[in-house]
This record gives structure tokens, sequence and C-alpha cells, in this order.
């Protein structure tokens, strides 16, 4: 799969997976995740891909500042519904990130690895996400705010032109251009801005 350069210049989020390495999909349960990954499993990369996938990463360093990040013991619970706005989207990325999954996810085995009934939707909080540790509780708020870096002023005008079909080829490549810049902006230069992506003990 061909993708913009920058992808791999985006850090890649190691977990620890004690499912994986239980059964022998990874040596040591160690399981890497690249923005790539993300693109795949959304099928695009946009500002909401891309925001989903740095606060988490943000999101997953405050809980787990000495070690790695465990996969399958975290709770995520979202302030607005899953079917409210891009909702869904960023909680697919998350899911697939911190393991938490609703209602249809895995049931564990002899009452291990469990993964089904960690991810929520509609609670009361102060930002759009908590993360929480099941090991010792300890739990984070977070929020990403994409908005702070915005599209160039071009960029509405040649959407709207690809698609009611009359853009050339040409504008169609410049619209994907200016469309992923925005996406390395996000992740590359302000993947450690804090004003971007807010996370916060909860």
């Amino acid at each position: 799969m061909s993708h913009p350069a920058f992808f791999d210049a985006i850090p890649p989020l190691a977990v620890h997976d004690p499912l994986a390495g239980f059964l022998g999909a990874s040596d040591d349960g160690r399981i890497e995740y690249r923005y790539l990954d993300v693109v795949k499993l959304a099928g695009h990369s946009c500002p909401t891909v891309a925001a989903a996938y740095g606060l988490t990463c943000r999101a997953l360093a405050a809980l787990y500042p000495d070690s790695l990040p465990e996969r399958g013991a975290i709770r995520v619970e979202f302030r607005d519904r899953q079917d409210a706005g891009v909702t869904g989207v960023v909680a697919a990325v998350v899911s697939m990130l911190t393991g938490a999954a609703g209602d249809g996810g895995f049931k564990g085995l002899a009452g291990r690895f469990a993964r089904r009934g960690r991810l929520s939707f509609g609670a009361d909080l102060p930002l759009a996400m908590r993360f929480t540790r099941l090991d010792d509780g300890r739990r984070v708020d977070a929020q990403a705010c994409p908005e702070r870096v915005p599209a160039p002023p071009a960029l509405s005008g040649l959407l709207a032109d690809c698609l009611d079909g009359s853009a050339s080829d040409e504008t169609r490549a410049l619209f994907g251009q200016l469309w992923q810049d925005r996406v390395r902006r996000l992740l590359v230069e302000h993947g450690a801005d804090d004003a971007v992506f807010v996370v916060r003990p909860a």
C-alpha cells in the first residue's frame, strides 16, 4: 500500500497485550501500532482519525509513564453517544489501540483476557473521553482539539469541486495533498502540543 511519506515519521504506539502472548501471536505480548494501521482500520486518513490516534497515544503515555500500556486492561468512556458526530469513528480507533470493547467484545478465557464492557458512551465527563487503568484505577480525561490546526482556506472550495465532479485531475491531487498536509501538521508538528491534545488527571 502506497501512502504519504510523513506517515512513517509519526511515532508508533507500543503496547503489551497478554492475550497476544498467551495465544502465541507475539512471543512477548508486545504489539506495535503505527498510524498506517489505524488508516487501514478506518479506510482513510483525516483529522478525526489522526486526532484519535494522537490523543490515545498521549493518554496512554500519561497512564503508563514507566511501562508499556497494558492493552485489554483499560476502560474508555465517551461523553457523547456513539452515533453522535464522529464519536463512532474515534471509538473504533481507540478500541483498536487499547483493546477496550463494547458489548460485542471478547468474553475472555476462564475469566482472563476479557475485553467486553470496557467501552461505553454517554458518560458525564468534563472532557470528551476518560481512560482508566483497571489494575490501579488511575485515570485521565482527554480531548483532541484539531480545530486548533486549521485547514488552509482553499481546502473547502477544492472539496466542493471534488464532490460535485467538476474537479480536474490536478485539482483532485492538490486537494489530497492539502488534506494530508493538515494530518501531517496535527501529528508531526503538533503531536506534543498540549493545546491540541488535552490530557489531564481525572
